[in-house]
């Protein structure tokens, strides 16, 4: 297998990571999953604002690590995770960037949570 591409934000693909103030709360029905005051905001190209958690700020015994993996050439390798308390709908509803890669190593140990309707 070759080498995967590991492409650098520019003008064109700007990406930036900045720390938030503001409490965040992940809520499943009436159970926290994630509560933090810690959060880092990723803002990528013409993408929505999106919010990473650090893992220490979320209950990891309502997830479960997926098989499933995706690679991003300006962030690295995602591991994923199931949220247990969804069950097939919160199939691979985290993911998590576990290595160091440039330019995103501020994400290293944070996690990402989808929107589930």
């Amino acid at each position: 297998m070759g080498s995967r591409p590991v492409l650098t934000p520019s003008a064109n693909h700007p990406i930036t990571v900045a720390s938030n103030p503001q409490r965040i709360v992940v809520k499943v029905g009436d159970t926290i999953v994630a509560d933090t005051h810690e959060a880092l905001t990723l803002r990528e190209a013409n993408y929505p604002a999106v919010q990473y958690i650090p893992r220490k700020d979320v209950n990891t015994s309502l997830l479960a690590r997926s098989d499933h993996t995706s690679y991003c050439p300006f962030k690295g390798d995602a591991n994923y995770f199931n949220l247990k308390p969804l069950g097939d709908r919160g199939a691979n509803a985290v993911w998590t960037y576990e290595r160091r890669t440039q330019p995103s190593q501020l994400l290293q140990g944070m996690s990402r949570f989808i929107q589930i309707a």
